[in-house]
């Protein structure tokens, strides 16, 4: 069975059992700053798991594009990718209606029956339901012991003994970012060796055989910052299941490496190379696929957050590129291997121009010095943090790289020492590798809601002074501050700035109503709603409109309205609310991109 048909099946399962089939968001999350990027298919859901009504219902479905750098060590072995594609389903709330396949929610039950009968019914899987292995969750002074969900399974078949009782690190899933919905999950997993299937799951659940294919988690809670755990309003069903991994099995597979998904991409990667190396293959795979999908979405290279990311996935792609002995330039050869193959699931070839010029752009770059760096590295007896920083700052090599160099001798770089050299380089002070924020709208605080408001009156204001062709590339909202990443190719003048500042806060002083509207997506594109080019939007969308004055829920006005765009929320509900805004500062981020950073007072 190929990627294309698992994916049409999967949606077509659920699509007849009453979900609606919504696209995959984007990669750089809308409503989570805690995160660099989304890393599941729950992630662009998190307002509406909160309790917000969605415009597609109760149910839904989708295959949702995603990246993970957590286990970038990994990659090159048969299992571990950054970009992966998830395919999920979801329930928004609690109880189900009555026929079971209505338009409300549901709860363990019906999610539970359905991924047996997905995975097992030679209709849709048909995987052998006798290598079928649970996991469930234990209990600890959060939660229960999550006997419910064992029940269930007996009932479908599942013998007592291929059931595992795991902890919290094995079976508790969410949140996404630092605070947000959260809950117990059971895991299936599915016998890959040729052994006979182990009689006890209990005992060989950590057996690299058994490998992990669906995950559905029942979220009950919502973590708050301090590390509690309060009770959600609804109780939510989040599934996901990795397609990479699901496709391996069905077609047999060693590894993900070999199926459709890699192979016309490592093809081409081999057609380029003069010298073999599995694990170097594979990592430039994977590492110009992830690229590829990160500038489709707005993402370019640079030595900050999410652009951090991409570059030290670009370069480290170049750097085991030359360890299959490719001197060329050839990250934009593979990459539009890549865009020929997932043109059709998702709007690469929207943006091939753009994804074309960084990759050779930041390729060029990065070789020009990467040789220098290396001689520089062998001249070098032992490695600190300050010869580390050194090779960062002057030849741009990654501190992940140059770790990867130091351990091949055997040698440990002082990550404390190169942070310190990093802090005392102002503007790199902060590289977010590991998405560490300080908070964001996932928390939906008063203050966080206020800036939110205000990020739009900005962006209409830089439209205003700077002309209708900026667009947004980037945000970054806390209760602390708001954040705008936005295309310009000069820097803004004074002038420029205050005019910003004078327009936003005219807006803020008029009073303006704020209003939510779901309406089919043609009439908001018609009425000209911002939103991001190239992006999949579900027929239904939700839409924020910023006035005009005496506009109301019933009569919003939205041809007349000051600012309009397809947004996910939360907001005020009168631009009065915000406060006085003042641009703090405002910096060039990468080439064509700038970025404001504003407060309120």
């Amino acid at each position: 069975m190929t990627a294309k048909e698992v994916r049409a099946k999967f949606l077509e399962f659920f699509k007849a059992r009453g979900h609606t089939v919504i696209p995959s968001a984007s990669l750089v999350p809308e409503n989570d700053p805690t995160v660099l990027f989304t890393t599941a298919g729950m992630h662009p859901l998190v307002p509406y798991l909160l309790g917000q009504t969605h415009p597609g219902g109760k149910r839904l479905t989708s295959v949702q594009k995603s990246l993970r750098t957590d286990d970038i060590d990994e990659v090159g072995d048969a299992v571990h990718n950054t970009f992966f594609e998830m395919l999920g389903n979801w329930s928004l709330g609690d109880p189900a209606s009555p026929d079971g396949i209505g338009q409300g929610g549901y709860w363990k039950r019906e999610a539970i029956e359905w991924s047996h009968e997905f995975l097992t019914d030679p209709k849709w899987l048909g995987l052998d339901s006798k290598k079928i292995a649970i996991s469930v969750f234990a209990g600890d002074s959060d939660a229960a012991k999550d006997e419910e969900t064992t029940e269930i399974w007996k009932k479908l078949g599942i013998a007592e003994n291929r059931v595992a009782y795991l902890p919290k690190k094995n079976n508790w899933w969410g949140p996404a970012g630092l605070t947000g919905p959260c809950g117990p999950d059971t895991e299936m997993f599915y016998w890959t060796g040729e052994e006979t299937v182990p009689a006890n799951f209990q005992d060989t659940h950590e057996d690299p055989r058994w490998v992990e294919i669906w995950n559905d988690v029942f979220m009950q809670y919502d973590k708050q910052i301090d590390g509690a755990f309060k009770p959600l309003k609804q109780r939510n069903v989040d599934t996901g299941m990795g397609l990479e991994r699901i496709v391996t099995i069905l077609q047999g597979k060693e590894s993900v490496y070999e199926t459709e998904l890699f192979l016309p991409i490592l093809e081409k990667i081999r057609e380029l190379a003069k010298k073999q190396d599995i694990k170097a293959e594979r990592i430039v795979a994977d590492h110009i696929r992830a690229a590829t999908f990160i500038i489709a979405d707005g993402v370019v290279p640079s030595n900050k957050d999410r652009g951090y990311i991409l570059r030290r996935l670009i370069r480290r792609a170049v750097r085991y590129g030359q360890v299959l002995g490719i001197e060329q330039e050839f990250c934009t050869e593979v990459a539009a291997v890549v865009i020929h193959e997932f043109g059709d699931a998702y709007h690469l070839r929207h943006q091939e121009e753009k994804i074309i010029d960084e990759l050779a752009r930041e390729d060029m770059k990065f070789r020009k010095t990467l040789s220098k760096g290396l001689k520089y590295f062998e001249k070098l007896s032992s490695v600190d943090g300050r010869s580390a920083f050194d090779l960062f700052q002057t030849y741009g090599f990654p501190l992940e790289l140059t770790e990867e160099l130091t351990e091949s001798r055997g040698q440990k770089i002082n990550r404390e020492q190169f942070a310190e050299e990093f802090r005392k380089h102002q503007e790199l002070s902060r590289t977010s590798s590991a998405g560490r924020f300080k908070g964001g709208l996932a928390d939906a605080s008063e203050q966080t809601t206020r800036l939110h408001t205000a990020h739009h009156l900005l962006l209409k204001a830089l439209q205003i002074v700077l002309g209708a062709g900026v667009k947004q590339r980037g945000s970054h909202i806390t209760k602390d501050r708001l954040r705008i990443d936005f295309s310009c190719d000069q820097k803004m003048t004074d002038e420029q700035k205050k005019e910003v500042e004078r327009i936003v806060n005219e807006k803020i002083a008029e009073d303006l109503p704020v209003i939510r509207r779901e309406m089919a997506r043609d009439e908001a594109e018609r009425l000209h709603a911002e939103h991001e080019f190239g992006q999949k939007y579900p027929d239904q969308v939700s839409v924020y409109s910023i006035g005009p004055k005496g506009a109301s829920v019933h009569e919003p006005e939205f041809e007349k309205a000051f600012s309009l765009e397809f947004c996910g929320g939360p907001h005020v509900e009168h631009t009065g609310q915000i406060g006085k805004l003042k641009i703090v500062k405002e910096e060039s981020v990468a080439s064509g991109i700038r970025r404001i950073k504003a407060i309120t007072e």
